[in-house]
C-alpha cells in the first residue's frame, strides 16, 4: 500500500496567481514545472491568455526558469508558444522518467524544482515521489478529461480523510505544511 503522505502537496493555494512566489524563490527554487490543463489555462481553451503571459513573463523577469509540464502532446503545448517558455510534453505524470529528464537537462537538483497542478494522483504524487516541491492549486474549471474526472472522485475521498485527520481543509491555503 502507498503512504498518504505522498499524495500531499507542500503548498495548496486557490490557484497559480496566489502562489507566494517570493517564498519559493526563499526556499532556493529556481525552476517552475508548471501543468497546463486546469492549472494554467481551462482543458477545453487552446491558447494562452494575457494574464497568464503577465505571470510567466514576471516570473521569469524575477529568476525562475519556467516550465509547462504536461501530460498532453506536443501538438496541444506547441499552441502555446507565445508564452516563450519551454515545454515537456507526454510528460506521463506520476511517472519519475519526465522529472529525471527536466532536471539532468536544466541542471537543477530536486530541491530547486517546483512542480505546480491541480491532480493529486499525477501531479503532487509524481513531484512528491521523485523528491521535488509539490504546489497544489483548485482546477480552473469543471471540465476534465475522462481519466481526470474518475481521479477527481478519489481525490474528494482523499480530501475528505484529511479534513477528517485535520492534515488538511479543502479551500484552507497554505504556504508549507
Amino acid at each position: 500500500m502507498i503512504c498518504l503522505s505522498k499524495f500531499l502537496p507542500k503548498m495548496y493555494q486557490k490557484d497559480i496567481y496566489s502562489v507566494d512566489y517570493k517564498f519559493l524563490k526563499k526556499k532556493g527554487i529556481k525552476c517552475l514545472l508548471f501543468d497546463l490543463d486546469n492549472t494554467c489555462i481551462p482543458y477545453k481553451i487552446d491558447k494562452p491568455n494575457d494574464k497568464l503571459k503577465r505571470l510567466f513573463y514576471r516570473l521569469k523577469k524575477h529568476g525562475f526558469e519556467v516550465i509547462i509540464f504536461s501530460n498532453s502532446p506536443k501538438k496541444r503545448l506547441e499552441k502555446f508558444k507565445d508564452l516563450e517558455v519551454d515545454y515537456n510534453a507526454l510528460s506521463m505524470k506520476p511517472l519519475s522518467r519526465s522529472f529525471k529528464k527536466v532536471l539532468r537537462k536544466y541542471n537543477y537538483n530536486k530541491n530547486e524544482v517546483c512542480l505546480i497542478g491541480d491532480q493529486i494522483f499525477t501531479d503532487v504524487y509524481g513531484g512528491n515521489k521523485i523528491g521535488i516541491y509539490t504546489c497544489l492549486v483548485e482546477p480552473i474549471d469543471d471540465v476534465d478529461m475522462i481519466l481526470t474526472n474518475v481521479s477527481r472522485v478519489f481525490e474528494k475521498r482523499l480530501f475528505n480523510k484529511w479534513n477528517k485527520d485535520n492534515i488538511i481543509k479543502k479551500g484552507v491555503y497554505y504556504n508549507e505544511l
